[in-house]
């Protein structure tokens, strides 16, 4: 077999284990809520959410939230296109684009009719970081679309602290303890000016901070 064709066949299998190996792990959580219905009264009230959780406990958050109509942005990277495999399979409709490249791009796509009817989950922090600090995009598209923000704290009992990756990513242990606090919803009126939108960007993050440090696992 030709060398460029026996790689693609490995990345092809590759993509397909990850899927299979973090859909098990998944499965096999113990999830402990913490205002567990907040999500799904909103959208019951035909409200479309944002829901916004940092990058290093993204594993969970994706998931708690698949089957439910909901969108993704993801970066058109490499790392990109093994997650939109993932978000794809667990029924996201996912959007390829970054905060980082072409942020007004992005923005764009998150305030737009191709998203209108579903909720959106989203990175505050990604794809790049700096890790638990929140870029303007998710308060910005709150404030645009008078959609609630909706932050999330996240943590897992048991997990492999990948120390490499920019966000120190975690993959939690099967079985593992995972315990998640749910914000009360976040609304923004579209007249704030550039120092409230900035104000509120501040205030989120330290929310979402003491979220944080609200859900660890003992």
């Amino acid at each position: 077999m030709p060398e460029n064709n026996a790689k693609q066949l490995k990345n092809f299998l590759g993509r397909k284990l990850l899927f299979y190996v973090t859909n098990f792990v998944c499965r096999t959580l113990s999830f402990k809520i913490t205002n567990k219905g907040i999500v799904n009264k909103l959208i019951s009230e035909g409200e479309k959410p944002i829901v916004a959780f940092w990058h290093t406990k993204m594993l969970a958050g994706w998931y708690l939230h698949s089957g439910r109509n909901f969108a993704a942005l993801v970066s058109p990277s490499k790392d990109g296109d093994i997650l939109t495999n993932i978000l794809n399979r667990w029924g996201y409709k996912v959007i390829r684009g970054s905060s980082s490249r072409g942020g007004k791009n992005a923005l764009d796509v998150l305030t737009g009719d191709e998203l209108s009817a579903h909720p959106i989950a989203i990175t505050p922090d990604g794809p790049r970081g700096p890790a638990g600090e929140m870029k303007p995009g998710c308060v910005v598209a709150a404030k645009r679309t008078g959609r609630p923000l909706v932050l999330m704290g996240i943590d897992y009992g048991r997990k492999k602290v990948f120390q490499n990756s920019w966000d120190k990513f975690e993959f939690p242990y099967p079985f593992s303890k995972v315990h998640v606090i749910y914000s009360e919803p976040h609304y923004f009126s579209s007249e704030l000016s550039f120092e409230d939108v900035s104000q509120k960007i501040s205030e989120c993050e330290s929310t979402l901070i003491k979220l944080q440090n609200m859900a660890v696992v003992h």
